[in-house]
């Protein structure tokens, strides 16, 4: 079965409005939505993100990466966050995707990850096949510090 990333966007104006919000309800309605998503056995992961400000941009155009402070680009559509959901297709992940509870200036763009089919022409890549072990170390590891 697919897995289909919700990735969370917000304008700068949507951002500033979502702070606006009364927290403790936005906490509430995206546990619910959470639950919702775990409940239905379709959630495998997701976590927001800090504000721009607390980030960096690693830009690979000369030679030596440079590293600048804050956000990519103009602040016009931010990556606040994202899920991850394992759903039968688009139109699943996209209804999932509907009953987001996010409010006006923000988005959720829906794409699907990739999986070893799509590379299945370099199956028998050295990296591929590592990353074959990998993916199964992984899973079920906790996360170091």
């Amino acid at each position: 079965m697919p897995t289909y990333m919700l990735i969370m966007r917000a304008s700068e104006a949507g951002l500033a409005a979502s702070k606006a919000q009364d927290m403790e309800s936005v906490i509430t309605a995206m546990g619910r939505y959470n639950e919702a998503m775990m409940d239905a056995g379709v959630m495998v992961g997701g976590d927001g993100l800090s504000d721009p400000a607390e980030g960096a941009v690693v830009d690979f155009s000369t030679p030596e990466p440079s590293v600048t402070p804050g956000a990519y680009g103009p602040v016009e559509s931010l990556f606040n966050g994202y899920w991850t959901i394992r759903v039968d297709d688009l139109d699943a992940a996209t209804d999932w995707a509907r009953r987001c509870p996010l409010g006006p200036g923000q988005k959720l763009e829906v794409r699907r990850v990739t999986d070893e089919s799509d590379f299945a022409d370099f199956a028998d890549n050295e990296y591929l096949q590592k990353e074959a072990g990998w993916r199964e170390e992984l899973e079920g590891k906790p996360a170091e510090g």
